[in-house]
């Protein structure tokens, strides 16, 4: 601001040399330019660097508002939308999966048979019908004939057993569970625990072949799904009967990495917003052909790659399970233009041997979210991709952002010239707590550019695009909404992940709220320290937490290592960490382990590993700690356990 007066003051002043008061107006006018350009020649540059990316942005936020703003004025549910698709191409493939051809006419029939069926056994709006599939086209299927009937289809991790499993279909409140034949003894492990009133249905995949015979099962045995879809003729297509384009859909379960599953809810126009976005800044079009290894009861695969097929009309290439080495064999089998990717995915299909298939393939763009920057020059490389459309966002948020320009490592970028054209902001939070530090009036802070923060999307609840709809534990929601954010009153979705923006506004992902530890008076980023070590260690899974030393404040680093063969060379380990890694840094304990619990969208589970610690009481698995005086890392058993706990051993 003082800057501004000075150049005004400067500019006014050059006007005294002229008498003639149209010069003396246009010097002035001039004058006023040339000042303002050289006293924020920064602001100028960064405006005239950004400004394709921010335009480009801005014209497909228009168009996503105006897709969104048509749809809500229809009132159109998922099942609708689908609709308009067969009719405009009813023969075009909608799925493709092993040696099957689904048309969307066929998507369609088979989501009416289910509608038909579903129907006769009473669900009906506002039922709560949980799916539990692996990958096939019958599971989008399944879940958009149960939306034609209003009803709401929890999707189920199909890892989950036992108590995580039952935990999944208590919170949604489940009236009927539709599950896959090969998850029956999982299923049985539980029955005596879930509600009777839940109806059970097994699910057997084969061609339907209709007949006339009548499904009949004992009192106490899950229903046949597939002889009932036989034995019911499709229904004529009618119009969703749910709340259309803002009703509940699905529900999305969190990963559950350091805890239980929480249900995130899904409507129509959130799955509309998330796919849109990666539609139209990912540089999609609907001719693509889309290969999608992830899992469909995921958002990312569910959601996101669904409806590029669902919404545009693209071709979605499903496989059963994700396989490296099948990656991009498959895209040349299927004949795919873009591929979508997830978490340490692009890592494992780095660590399979070179082959012909890695560039033989149409493929151009990949687009997903947690490419480690560390590996991403490597992929691109090697396989000869054009463009990477990395997006972050979750999944029971109200903000979705995109690297729209292929910038290396980001995910996307809050613009520096005009900050409101996304209703995005990063705020200056506490790292350890994740609460927002607030100025004197109260009010959350803006990070400065390269300042770690908080990544939060502006909440309005009249703007489709802006609800935010949490979970369905409506406790767990609220703990995800900040309030008094820029003014007393408003709010905003808070994501619990630490974002850094630099000076263009490009976003870099930094580490979790709660992952982020403090050692030696220094915050340690589990992720970038996980990222190091699997590099050094030949891209080895690692997987990075804090523990407790008794007597020492903050946390130590404690790294668990996957290596099976117990080959792992610690010696020359701790030599590379010294070299990439600050020492505050450097894990202080290494728990070498045979396999560690990945979730399906290959997120490591650290709920179990924080709970055993470091102590040899409880973990199977070998142990080492550092040793100070020779850098080295030393075996950790009971004895030198107890010394630690003593403080006879200084870490």
């Amino acid at each position: 601001m003082v800057v501004t007066f000075a150049a005004l003051g400067a500019a006014a002043a050059m006007t005294w040399l002229y008498q003639d008061w149209e010069t003396s107006l246009i010097v002035l006018g001039v004058g006023i330019v040339v000042l303002q350009f050289v006293f924020n020649w920064w602001w100028w540059y960064v405006a005239l660097k950004t400004a394709p990316r921010d335009l480009k942005a801005l014209y497909c936020y228009i168009r996503l508002l105006s897709l969104t703003r048509r749809l809500e004025r229809e009132n159109k549910g998922m099942p609708d939308i689908v609709h308009d698709l067969v009719k405009k191409h009813p023969d075009k493939s909608c799925f493709l999966f092993e040696n099957e051809k689904w048309s969307f006419l066929k998507v369609e029939q088979f989501s009416l048979r289910v509608s038909a069926a579903l129907r006769k056994e009473g669900v009906k709006k506002g039922s709560i019908v949980a799916v539990m599939m692996n990958n096939c086209p019958e599971l989008p299927c399944t879940w958009l004939g149960i939306g034609r009937l209003g009803g709401v289809s929890p999707l189920i991790n199909t890892n989950q057993t036992g108590n995580t499993l039952l935990h999944s279909f208590t919170i949604a409140k489940c009236d009927a569970i539709i599950y896959g034949s090969e998850f029956d003894s999982a299923i049985q492990e539980i029955r005596g625990e879930l509600d009777p009133s839940i109806k059970l249905y097994k699910f057997t995949r084969r061609p339907l072949n209709p007949s006339n015979y009548t499904v009949k099962v004992a009192d106490d045995s899950p229903v046949d799904f597939t002889g009932l879809l036989e034995t019911t003729p499709a229904a004529q297509w009618f119009k969703s009967e749910g709340d259309g384009f803002n009703g509940k859909l699905l529900y999305i379960y969190t990963s559950g990495t350091t805890g239980l599953p929480k249900a995130a809810i899904i409507s129509s126009s959130r799955m509309v917003f998330m796919s849109t976005g990666n539609h139209f800044l990912g540089g999609l079009n609907s001719s693509d052909v889309i290969y999608c290894p992830m899992p469909l009861y995921h958002s990312a695969g569910g959601c996101v790659s669904v409806g590029q097929a669902f919404i545009f009309g693209c071709t979605l290439a499903i496989r059963a399970k994700f396989s490296a080495s099948s990656y991009f064999p498959d895209c040349i089998k299927f004949n795919a233009t873009a591929a979508h990717y997830i978490g340490e995915m692009c890592r494992y299909i780095l660590t399979t041997p070179p082959a012909p298939t890695d560039t033989q393939h149409k493929v151009r763009i990949v687009f997903g979210n947690g490419m480690r920057p560390a590996i991403w020059g490597e992929f691109v490389k090697r396989f000869n991709i054009q463009r990477v459309s990395e997006f972050y966002g979750a999944t029971e948020g109200n903000a979705n952002i995109i690297n729209n320009d292929n910038t290396y490592g980001a995910i996307g970028f809050v613009s520096r010239v005009i900050p409101a054209i996304y209703p995005i902001s990063i705020i200056k939070v506490d790292q350890d707590t994740g609460e927002p530090i607030r100025n004197r009036k109260g009010l959350c802070q803006l990070a400065k550019p390269n300042e770690p923060g908080a990544f939060i999307g502006k909440i309005n609840p009249n703007l489709a695009s802006r609800a935010y709809l949490g979970y369905v534990d409506k406790e767990e929601s609220e703990k995800k909404v900040v309030k008094d954010v820029f003014t007393h009153g408003d709010c905003a979705f808070i994501s619990g992940d630490i974002l850094v923006a630099d000076d263009f506004g490009y976003l870099f992902f930094k580490d979790r709220t709660g992952d982020t530890f403090r050692w030696r008076g220094e915050n340690v980023s589990t992720t970038e320290v996980e990222a190091t070590i699997s590099k050094i260690a030949g891209q080895r899974d690692a997987v990075v937490y804090g523990v407790e030393v008794p007597n020492t404040e903050g946390r130590a680093g404690m790294c668990g290592i996957v290596e099976p063969s117990g080959e792992l060379d610690l010696e020359q380990l701790a030599k590379d960490m010294a070299k990439d890694l600050p020492k505050y840094a450097r894990p202080i304990f290494i728990r070498v382990m045979t396999t560690v619990d990945m979730t399906g969208t290959f997120k490591m589970r650290k709920v179990d590993l924080l709970k055993e610690g470091y102590n040899p009481a409880l973990v199977k698995d070998k142990l080492f700690y550092l040793d100070p005086a020779t850098n080295k890392y030393l075996p950790l058993g009971q004895a030198e356990y107890d010394k630690i706990v003593a403080g006879q051993i200084r870490l």
